[in-house]
């Protein structure tokens, strides 16, 4: 079990967190933030310099959820993550990847009046004896409270919340092991999509809109748009799998069996195996089928449909090099047999 204790920089986060362990037995404080700090010394330099936030790179997603897990079998209990997350597409890549080891979170965010923020950011002091640092940590936190406005919406929709103005940390442990106890602050659902042990077979289906954009859709369970469709099942035929994940996933029933356009061989990719890609042509959707588009709340956050050029900045490059590819082959009634994106043969 995880409890994320989310909120703006200098909302307490931390001593509450080291609050919490005092009320609750067998739990354990895990700061993410030590991981970034680690990876400032192991990534080279250039590779930092294009990111601005140490979120922004994928490998702290990652060992963040790694860590999490080794920690988790390690020394048992519940884990207390103190770490502000403001990106909603990085909260569902990362408690995604916890419910996929089967990882329970419970989300919780901390909201401050903003005069008391403030007013706790300016007495802030992380480094004892050094102004600098801590003038630079204190702008960091002032830098963020406009980012965090932006996320109340999605933040207070899906998270326990506990207005901390008035409270101390102790205080607001309290509220927060009660809310624990009772149920109050619950087990934040989302998808859950077991990791790969071995390469797999996914079937893709490239449906477009009246205008011949091509639909996609953005999964909350990893980064990155992606086309309807999802992996084929044991004793199912690549087609049908398509078929049915663009019934189970955007609620429109194909009644022709799509054709095939593109085979891709993803290499695998530690920590990915890789495997088959293939993509099908599911047709154009009139304007009225486009009207009935659903989306499971769990699985996917949006969709829309896009021109091959605003495709190239929603889709990671291997996705949109199938795409491009895909969208020759319909163009010239072929199928192409592509090796990481690239045609071969």
């Amino acid at each position: 079990m995880i409890v994320w204790i989310n909120g703006a920089f200098g909302a307490g986060k931390t001593s509450t967190a080291r609050e919490l362990i005092d009320l609750i037995p067998n739990s354990t404080v895990y700061d993410p933030e030590l991981i970034g700090g680690e990876l400032a010394r192991l990534l080279p330099q250039k590779r930092l310099a294009e990111v601005s936030d140490y979120q922004d790179l994928p490998i702290w997603r990652r060992l963040v959820m790694d860590t999490a897990a080794a920690l988790l079998a390690e020394v048992g209990g519940m884990l207390v993550v103190p770490m502000t997350l403001l990106r909603q597409e990085y909260r569902d890549e990362i408690f995604g990847g916890l419910a996929s080891r089967r990882i329970p979170v419970r989300h919780v965010l901390l909201t401050t009046d903003e005069t008391i923020l403030r007013g706790r950011i300016a007495a802030r002091e992380v480094i004892e004896g050094d102004p600098e640092a801590n003038e630079r940590a204190r702008q960091w936190c002032y830098e963020h409270i406009e980012p965090y406005r932006a996320a109340l919406g999605w933040l207070t929709g899906d998270a326990h919340v506990i207005d901390n103005s008035g409270l101390t940390a102790r205080e607001t442990a309290v509220s927060l092991a009660s809310a624990i106890r009772t149920g109050a602050a619950g087990v934040r659902e989302i998808v859950q999509t077991p990791e790969p042990t071995a390469e797999t077979l996914a079937a893709g289906v490239l449906l477009f809109d009246e205008q011949d954009r091509v639909l996609l859709v953005d999964p909350t369970y990893k980064p990155g748009w992606e086309f309807p469709g999802g992996v084929v099942e044991p004793g199912e035929a690549p087609a049908r799998a398509g078929i049915r994940e663009v019934a189970e996933e955007i609620g429109i029933e194909l009644t022709v069996v799509p054709r095939l356009l593109v085979v891709d061989w993803e290499p695998p990719r530690p920590p990915g195996y890789g495997g088959l890609r293939l993509l099908f042509d599911g047709g154009r959707l009139s304007a009225r089928a486009a009207g009935r588009l659903l989306l499971p709340g769990p699985e996917l956050r949006g969709w829309r449909f896009v021109g091959e050029e605003e495709a190239a900045g929603l889709l990671p490059g291997a996705r949109y090099e199938r795409l491009r590819w895909a969208l020759r082959a319909r163009e010239r009634g072929t199928v192409l047999n592509l090796e990481d994106g690239v045609p071969v043969g």
